[in-house]
């Protein structure tokens, strides 16, 4: 897009700083990315931050019930889960440097404390952590996050949490003075909030946004646009009150109301005037042509003019919650715009599979998963519902049915022919059965066993092609290798890859190194794929993830 343009759209680096009032959940990270999508339509190159005040150096170590899936970067930063909005809508590859937590800052300031960087002064929230949070902010919106090498002409913060929590208060100072630091003329303050609707009559009530703008205001931050989450377009009535109470123009109101798809979220902001808005205010100018946007448009639009479905069967153990397979959903909803589907997601928990333990829901989850389309196992850890996800895997290879196993459901579809066609009595993964008889999956000996952060492979790695022609290098457009993001401690017995490939089930990619399984697939089968890595982050909505696509594909009868 800067091709386009006559010159640089700006003079120096822009900061959009996007907090949230109220209540949590409103979708600050989409409306960070949807700003970021108009930024980008503008012709501005952009880079992204996502402050989490939690204490933990990084999402790592959470629980997907709690914190939601964890997000891996190239460079091996678990992060997050809104680093992926941000990569999917701008198509960015960020690093773990673009997402700060309190528990890295004040790691860094202990570090150069315990260096004698402070020249023996007293170490203070203010002005020692502030700062940090502000030298942080600034190095890394300079570095570049879409591949071009440039600088960024802008980046775009998020602060996670609620204003008013005890744990976002060194941030929100942070940011009020790097207002100063770098010119109020170059940092545009969006602050979303709630609008809830009360009464019989379905009165919108503004009061729970007057307070949060209050709260803020006091804290030294004053919002330039107030986005205003609501079931139903703003009333005008409401916008003039809310322009009143929160001493921002009635034009800088805007409603982030229910929309037809999330594709919708930039052109709705776009209609409004939010563009032009943040361009004022920041000081560049509009091009009067949007390419980019006009693309998005046209495919925000299909989506909602689909209507022939296809569905996916996801066995998993946290279908309670589908954050916790966000980016796999993200996946299949790009992958099925590709083969102009549209997307229904059969959650069955693969407890309710187990052949043995039989639970109330047995007969109905395999009900659901005999009438799928396609089958998926997403990745996971932990031995509840294991037998299921193997009885999954088992009914896909034997009945043809599309399958695509992740991480996890490479394994498992692994140790399920070990079992099944091999004979292999017993065989399992070493991190459900210590004692197994035929470990068809074993622990990756460089993997500490000791410290849980961090530890396992991780990032973007290198994965050579062995065979010459496979469903799965034809997706890739017959590469020589490909680049795909890891997190995993377990890997295929490598004592065992012989005899499983002289039976059929072959291991088409493997690492550098030709030992690590990586890519597996079953010949003679309409689509019966297995991928060691975590495919699924570097999938977008125009580009969709390759592995995902063939499942789609096979799925709807496609050919491969």
């Amino acid at each position: 897009m800067r091709d386009t343009l006559a010159s640089n759209p700006v003079d120096c680096m822009k900061y959009v700083v996007v907090t949230g009032g109220v209540l949590s959940g409103l979708g600050k990270g989409i409306t960070a990315s949807s700003i970021g999508v108009l930024l980008k339509s503008a012709g501005l190159r952009l880079s992204s931050v996502k402050i989490d005040p939690y204490l933990n150096s990084d999402a790592g170590t959470m629980s997907p019930f709690e914190h939601g899936e964890v997000f891996v970067l190239d460079d091996g930063g678990e992060v997050d889960l809104d680093l992926g909005n941000y990569e999917r809508f701008l198509d960015l590859a960020l690093t773990r440097e673009n997402n700060i937590t309190t528990g890295k800052v004040y790691a860094n300031v202990i570090e150069k404390e315990r260096r004698g960087d402070y020249l023996g002064k007293t170490v203070q929230v203010v002005p020692h952590i502030t700062n940090e949070i502000q030298d942080w902010i600034e190095r890394v919106a300079h570095v570049s996050a879409d591949g071009s090498g440039q600088t960024p002409d802008a980046c775009v913060i998020e602060l996670g949490g609620t204003v008013g929590d005890i744990e976002s208060a060194p941030f929100i100072e942070a940011l009020r003075q790097f207002q100063f630091r770098v010119g109020q003329e170059n940092v545009c303050f969006v602050h979303v909030s709630l609008v809830p609707v009360m009464g019989p009559v379905g009165e919108q009530k503004t009061k729970p946004t007057q307070h949060t703008v209050k709260e803020l205001r006091g804290l030294g931050i004053i919002p330039d646009i107030l986005v205003c989450r609501s079931e139903n377009p703003l009333e005008d009535d409401t916008r003039a009150k809310l322009a009143a109470f929160c001493h921002v123009g009635k034009d800088a109101v805007v409603s982030a109301h229910d929309v037809s798809n999330l594709y919708q979220i930039p052109i709705s902001l776009y209609h409004q005037s939010v563009l032009s808005k943040v361009a004022n205010h920041l000081g560049f100018e509009v091009p009067d042509s949007l390419p980019m946007l006009d693309d998005w448009r046209e495919m925000a639009d299909k989506v909602d003019t689909l209507t022939e479905d296809v569905h996916i069967a996801m066995v998993g153990k946290y279908t309670g919650l589908s954050d916790s397979y966000l980016s796999v959903i993200k996946a299949l909803q790009h992958s099925a715009f590709a083969v102009d589907r549209k997307l229904v997601i059969d959650w069955i928990e693969s407890a309710d599979l187990d052949p043995i333990e039989k639970t109330e829901k047995h007969d109905e989850a395999w009900a659901l998963l005999k009438s799928a389309d396609g089958i998926l196992v997403p990745g996971g850890f932990g031995v509840r519902g294991i037998e299921g996800k193997i009885a999954a895997a088992n009914y896909a290879r034997v009945n043809n049915v599309p399958y695509l196993g992740v991480c996890l459901g490479l394994q498992i579809a692994t140790i399920e022919f070990c079992r099944n066609v091999l004979g292999l009595e017993g065989a399992n993964s070493t991190e459900f059965d210590e004692d197994t008889p035929n470990p068809a999956v074993v622990f990756m000996p460089e993997i500490s066993k000791t410290h849980m952060g961090g530890t396992m492979r991780l990032g973007t790695k290198p994965t050579p092609f062995l065979v010459d022609d496979c469903k799965i290098r034809r997706l890739y457009g017959d590469a020589e290798h490909v680049d795909e993001r890891h997190r995993h401690r377990y890997e295929v017995n490598p004592e065992l890859i012989e005899q499983i490939e002289a039976a059929g089930l072959v291991y088409v990619g493997k690492d550098e190194t030709g030992q690590r399984c990586e890519i597996m697939e079953l010949q003679d089968h309409p689509y019966f794929v297995g991928t060691q890595y975590h495919p699924e982050f570097k999938s977008r909505p125009n580009r969709p993830s390759p592995p995902f696509l063939g499942l789609l594909k096979a799925a709807v009868g496609q050919e491969i």
